[in-house]
């Protein structure tokens, strides 16, 4: 009651100093989960697996694979535009955003790792997607994990990493960093590696090994809408593997019944079954309609780079088999300039 009849100049003051003693006093994180349901209250702990969120007298755990993002106090406005930017996929204008930002000038190290990995983050999806240079990226993601050991971004950094592995034909070094998530603490990060791990089998042409890893996915009760979806991808994922075991009418009974219950909204999603879809009819023999399948994913799903340059580069295979040559260099040439390297 004292403090009430002081003067203004006098609570200023007083505050002033519980700032500069306590500067928690002051801080208000807000930690978003991938509902989109949001807490507010002071980050007192962060480490790979996750965060903790100090709330009056109560701490609440949030595991990394939990959280969509977190709004730190002290993050300047080029931070919150360039965050919003990157999740929305906006990677140029993020970029634009996040380089205006010096890391010294942020006041704490969760906002510096912050900054820093989505600055990463962004050159990765844009090296993905044929804007910028794969190694490079792989560079700037392992210097942002060597630095923020404890992020919580780091099994998402693990994860582009081998992403970025797998588009330089690297599979081995893919299969380490996909195999690195069964350390996350969250089960739908430890299911995702398993699928991510029978693409990489599906890259060396290990059709079996690939169709075990994806049963291991199909075979779970979806306990969310994260892993129902991981279980359509896996089965996608199947359907290419039994194209390449030469079971032709089976890959096209999953990847039909697929594209009958398929999402167009989800652009991974329908390239990846459409891809599978026109894997299955080569299996079989139909050259044109693997020509149509590739062509749905070319026409209609380009956004997702690594699913739309492999039917590009089918697409340049197979035009010249129907007598269309000159299709085959039009798909040829746009392979090249926007995925060089493929």
């Amino acid at each position: 009651m004292k403090l009430l009849s002081k003067p203004i100049s006098g609570i200023l003051a007083t505050l002033v100093v519980l700032l500069m003693v306590n500067p928690a006093f002051a801080q208000l994180d807000r930690v978003y989960d991938k509902a989109e349901d949001n807490v507010s209250g002071t980050i007192v702990s962060v480490t790979k697996d996750g965060v903790s969120l100090k709330r009056g007298d109560n701490t609440q755990e949030f595991e990394a694979g939990q959280i969509l993002k977190i709004l730190f106090e002290g993050d300047p406005p080029a931070l919150t535009k360039g965050r919003e930017f990157a999740l929305d996929g906006q990677y140029d204008q993020a970029l634009s955003e996040l380089k205006t930002i010096s890391l010294d000038s942020l006041p704490r190290d969760v906002n510096k790792a912050d900054t820093a990995y989505y600055l990463a983050y962004c050159e990765a999806k844009l090296a993905l997607a044929g804007k910028g240079a794969k190694d490079e990226a792989v560079r700037k993601l392992l210097a942002f994990a060597n630095a923020y050991q404890q992020s919580w971004h780091f099994y998402e950094a693990a994860r582009l990493l081998g992403d970025l592995a797998l588009a330089l034909n690297n599979a081995d070094e893919a299969l380490k960093y996909y195999k690195s998530l069964m350390n996350a603490p969250s089960a739908n990060t430890k299911i995702e590696s398993v699928y991510l791990q029978g693409l990489v089998n599906l890259k060396k042409q290990e059709s079996d090994a690939a169709a075990t890893e994806f049963e291991k996915v199909i075979g779970l009760k979806a306990q969310s809408s994260e892993v129902a979806r991981l279980q359509v991808l896996a089965k996608a994922g199947k359907a290419l593997a039994l194209a390449q075991s030469s079971k032709g009418e089976e890959s096209l009974q999953l990847t039909n019944q697929l594209i009958g219950e398929l999402n167009p909204a989800d652009v991974e999603m329908a390239a990846r079954i459409y891809n599978a879809q026109g894997a299955g009819y080569e299996a079989k023999g139909d050259t044109e309609g693997a020509i149509l399948s590739y062509l749905h994913t070319h026409l209609m799903f380009s956004l997702q780079p690594d699913a739309h340059a492999e039917a590009l580069q089918r697409l340049v295979e197979l035009w010249p088999q129907v007598g269309k040559p000159e299709r085959a260099a039009e798909a040829r040439q746009e392979l090249q300039q926007r995925y060089p390297g493929f």
